[in-house]
């Protein structure tokens, strides 16, 4: 059965912060996503299990998640509903942008059969999709790449089976992690975060405001050991550590 909501999702973020965003790490952005939520920060919005990074000279990417499910192992998906490619290629087209496509494959732990590949990487660039997670299998690696597609999947496989969408818009669950429709995600070599819905206003802030503040106390104190001795090293590491922990307790500490 296809699940189709057609959600008009309306983008927490403007262009800009989430272009802002894109130019730091998922930990970077992570590091200020812990201040600011009320969320439980051990594992609530991240990844629980492995993920790699196939075009991790793409960067990072940010946008708005839509959802899909499939399990190549199984030919009757097609057989019962073989406009599913079309309906499923209109819903993602529906969605505004920035895009990452998460993707579900039910036939998990096993790798029978790739959802992506140079075709389906471009039509998805082409309608706002700025890449994908799928915790299942991907191939024609570098042509996804020369797209601008960055995938995060579990491996890579040669063929593709009998994959195709078999129900789309709805909650999925990839590496351990619940997505919903429209939820911000922001993705690396590193992994993704998953940002809790009601997060995204104070994140970019948050980030900007971590960021700066390692580079002027731990950052410089740890790199600026020309002509000090190792103790010496360890002192100012530990002021700086303290001048830090202040600043954000000053900025943060009413919210935790």
């Amino acid at each position: 059965m296809i699940v189709s909501t057609n959600l008009q999702m309306q983008p927490a973020l403007s262009d800009g912060e989430l272009n802002e965003l894109r130019r730091w790490s998922t930990g970077s952005v992570c590091n200020g996503w812990e201040q600011i939520t009320h969320r439980d920060i051990v594992g609530e919005a991240i990844n629980l299990e492995p993920v790699q990074d196939f075009m991790p000279f793409l960067g990072p990417m940010i946008g708005y998640a839509v959802t899909v499910v499939i399990q190549p192992s199984d030919p009757t998906h097609k057989q019962k509903t073989p406009n599913a490619w079309s309906e499923y290629r209109r819903y993602v087209a529906s969605v505004p942008g920035p895009k990452i496509v998460v993707v579900q494959d039910l036939d998990k732990p096993r790798l029978l059969g790739a959802f992506w590949g140079e075709v389906t990487a471009n039509f998805h660039r082409s309608v706002g999709c700025v890449g994908t997670i799928i915790d299942g299998g991907i191939r024609d690696v570098d042509e996804m790449g020369q797209a601008g597609f960055k995938a995060l999947a579990r491996s890579l496989c040669a063929g593709r089976a009998h994959s195709c969408p078999i129900r789309w818009g709805g909650e999925v669950e990839v590496f351990g992690r619940r997505i919903v429709p429209g939820q911000l995600i922001h993705a690396d070599k590193h992994g993704f975060l998953a940002i809790p819905p009601g997060d995204e206003p104070e994140l970019l802030e948050a980030t900007r405001f971590m960021d700066a503040k390692e580079c002027q106390t731990v950052i410089v104190a740890a790199r600026d050991a020309v002509g000090r001795e190792p103790y010496e090293i360890c002192d100012a590491v530990d002021r700086a550590g303290e001048t830090f922990r202040a600043a954000v307790r000053e900025k943060f500490g009413s919210k935790k």
